[in-house]
């Protein structure tokens, strides 16, 4: 860097001082250092697991000439592999992120096979639920032994998939519960990197996975009463959201806070179904929606969700002010009402688009407030998918939708000129 080279000028000039110097010098090699880690973990992980399956294509092509013994001692040769590895990692490179990563993935997917496999030789009967359950379980204690990122992440895409497995493809005949205890063992690992390491890249992709995760799994709660997953969708939007507006994540890019960015698409996305009046219909066609629901998952399921939310969004009325909050965060609370009234009255569509509009109409504000032209952007595309709703789901004449469109168009054109110009003058 220039500023190393100009270090020996400076302490000439009497500028700085050796000592600062020498501190200036440690911080760069300090900061640039990682760097170089960050390539030859991400090359580590990729070789051990192509190494891992090559190793299993090869013993493959050769299986059935085998005989059940060798097949067995095959079967555990990756596991064996792995675990020395992972123990000269341990013992020889602690401080190596790239080996403690690498030698776990593949371990992780040693595992993986080596269940497999026995299963296979052994004709041991189960399901790919069972199996995912098993292969999950037998994982878990590697991401705290080796501190392995990468583990945890491939753990919670594991245990996301053994939900849908057991509870989306498979339903009605098994359910995921499982699924539940198994993400809050591996909740205190993140925690230790939200901690210790938050800018790592691999907490950056730990904010979205876990997101991610609940958002797929939450339906695997729900049952005979679907329409109520609406409320706990919606205040599980709003919980993320919260998260993400928490002051540990508030100041962080939006490419590092997908709690954020999931909370609030999320709800936008959930809204814009709602604005249709299919779903309203459909809810006051089920009379029976209120009948003995409150000891239903899906009703407690609600409850909990909401509950959380409604705590985070006290905390953060407490330690900052309800003036500094959006409108996306409050959304959660007026669905609940709105979802009520709509059991018994036809206008809550109404009412969820004039809500979709009012965020619009903030988010543009804020926006153009803070010269950031995302957010403002952001707003104006809010509008324009609620106008192409509406044109679908509307009677009115086709010069009135055209002239929508030509309405909504002209805005995105001024705006981004407006905010272009105000910044051009200030600079």
């Amino acid at each position: 860097m220039s500023i190393l080279k100009d270090l020996p000028e400076l302490i000439k000039a009497g500028v700085i001082s050796k000592d600062t110097a020498a501190n200036i010098e440690t911080y760069f090699k300090n900061k640039n250092g990682p760097t170089t880690n960050k390539l030859f973990v991400v090359f580590g992980i990729l070789g051990a697991i192509l190494v891992g399956m090559g190793i299993i294509l090869i013993i493959a092509h050769n299986w059935d000439e085998l005989s059940r013994s060798l097949k067995t001692f095959f079967a555990f040769l990756p596991l064996l592999i792995g675990q020395f590895f992972c123990g000269f990692a341990l013992l020889k490179k602690p401080d190596s992120a790239a080996w403690r990563e690498s030698t776990s993935a593949f371990l992780f997917f040693a595992v993986g096979a080596s269940i497999s496999l026995v299963s296979q030789i052994y004709h041991i009967p189960g399901n790919l639920s069972t199996y995912l359950l098993t292969w999950m379980l037998l994982c878990l204690p590697i991401i705290y032994a080796m501190k392995s990122s990468m583990v945890s992440l491939i753990y919670l895409a594991g245990i996301t998939y053994y939900a849908c497995e057991t509870s989306y493809w498979t339903y009605p005949t098994s359910t995921s519960y499982p699924y539940w205890v198994l993400l809050l063992l591996a909740l205190p690992f993140y925690f230790g990197l939200l901690k210790k390491k938050p800018k790592s890249n691999f907490t950056y992709l730990h904010n979205w996975v876990i997101p991610v995760s609940l958002i797929i799994t939450l339906g695997t709660l729900g049952g005979h009463f679907d329409e109520l997953m609406f409320i706990a969708y919606i205040s599980l939007f709003g919980l993320i959201y919260l998260i993400g507006e928490s002051n540990f994540f508030s100041n962080q890019f939006s490419f590092s806070n997908g709690y954020r960015v999931l909370g609030s698409l999320g709800t936008i996305i959930l809204l814009l179904i709602l604005s249709f009046d299919d779903f309203w219909d459909h809810l006051r066609s089920k009379t029976d929606l209120f009948d003995e629901v409150y000891t239903t998952p899906e009703f407690i399921t609600c409850v909990i969700i909401s509950l959380i939310a409604l705590v985070l969004l006290y905390l953060q009325i407490k330690n900052k002010s309800i003036k500094n909050l959006k409108p996306i965060a409050l959304v959660f609370l007026i669905f609940v009402p709105i979802f009520i009234i709509g059991n018994y009255v036809p206008f809550s569509s109404l009412l969820i688009n004039i809500l979709i509009f009012l965020i619009a109409i903030h988010t543009i504000r804020v926006g153009a407030k803070q010269n950031h032209l995302g957010i403002l952007n952001y707003g104006l595309l809010i509008i324009t998918i609620l106008v192409i709703c509406r044109f679908f789901d509307t009677n009115l004449s086709f010069v009135l939708r055209g002239m929508m469109f030509v309405i909504v168009g002209a805005g995105f054109f001024l705006a981004n000129y407006w905010m272009l110009k105000k910044r051009k003058a200030n600079d």
